[in-house]
């Protein structure tokens, strides 16, 4: 992909981050279903128009990998809500600040998948075993998720969270989102900055996650920069227009772990490719036709299970049994007072 394509992509990508943050800064405030769902249109169809734009001037090849490749990080995105949710409610964080935490989440996921991006293009570049490395964390994260699809990520046992709480001196006071106060003379931390540090280090785990699903579907660092940018940047508006569902999203980490394992069968078959030519590869519109139908039979799955059984749960999945299986379900609408 030529240089203009990244430097074009780049600051596109910032001024939109910026008018993010010029937005969330502005006027802290509770967003209501009206401009969430306004936002996410935006974002949408921003994204869509990428990608129509790189189907234009680069071809239907390239153009298939980018809405597959953002298809993917999209579908993925939801399961980061799920985790944002509960961050926000085990921290109690008040609901004005509730934007500024999940911009801080999506700017770092950016950076953080960025690196991930260019040291995955590295490895893929020099060592072609890197696709089964990818292949093999992918079905074992499939593995693992469908094994604990039920149970949710113990965000507050963080080792960073509770190193930071050992540590460093803290307040009980919110002082506007900001990370500091001063009381009575010293300078203390805000429970923001628990908060940022609970968000940072879960979005480095599904960075570890995202990367090598959307190189199953593209070996070009442009388009799996641009899919993971386009599908982040519209996660803020898409975490207030679907809050009040994501408890009914009772199947998604099952569908998501069913995704995984497919795209991480296909970097394998690939690997496998290149050392016996023989084997046959899967094409990125059978990859696309399939991560549509499976998101569509777990939405569809979700509705019917939620109208057969309306206290049914959905959760965020998580790769290993948490130590606390009796606080494990994320706080339910109810509890979140709604």
């Amino acid at each position: 992909m030529t240089l203009t394509a990244w430097l074009v992509t780049v600051v596109a990508v910032l001024v939109l981050v910026a008018m993010d943050f010029l937005v969330v800064s502005n006027k802290p405030h509770e967003v209501g279903m009206k401009e969430a769902a306004g936002w996410s249109v935006f974002y949408i169809g921003v994204a869509l128009a990428w990608g129509a734009g790189i189907w234009m001037i680069y071809g239907s090849s390239y153009g298939t990998e980018y809405f597959t490749g953002w298809l993917v990080e999209k579908a993925l995105s939801v399961d980061n809500l799920f985790v944002f949710v509960i961050i926000l409610s085990r921290f109690a964080v008040p609901k004005a600040y509730w934007q500024k935490v999940l911009l801080f989440g999506i700017v770092f996921a950016l950076i953080m998948r960025t690196v991930f991006i260019l040291v995955g293009a590295a490895m893929l570049q020099y060592f072609s075993f890197t696709f089964l490395i990818f292949g093999g964390l992918l079905i074992w994260t499939a593995i693992q998720l469908a094994r604990h699809r039920d149970e949710d990520p113990e965000v507050e046992d963080s080792k960073l969270v509770a190193f930071a709480e050992r540590r460093l001196p803290f307040s009980t006071e919110w002082n506007d989102g900001k990370m500091t106060i001063k009381e009575h003379g010293r300078r203390l931390f805000t429970p923001m900055l628990l908060v940022m540090i609970a968000i940072a280090s879960t979005d480095v785990l599904f960075a570890l996650d995202s990367i090598p699903a959307v190189y199953g579907i593209t070996s070009e660092p442009y388009i799996v920069f641009a899919a993971n940018a386009f599908a982040l940047l519209g996660l803020r508006a898409l975490f207030f227009l679907l809050y009040g569902l994501l408890d009914k999203l009772v199947y998604l980490s099952l569908g998501l772990s069913v995704v995984l394992g497919f795209i991480g069968v296909k970097l394998v078959l690939h690997w496998a490719h290149g050392v016996w030519p023989w084997v046959p590869e899967i094409d990125t519109l059978l990859s696309l036709a399939v991560i549509i139908g499976v998101l569509t039979i777990t939405a569809l799955a979700s509705w019917w299970k939620v109208r057969r059984d309306p206290s049914a749960v959905g959760h965020a999945g998580t790769l290993v049994a948490p130590k606390h299986p009796d606080d494990a379900a994320p706080p339910s609408t109810e509890a979140r007072g709604e």
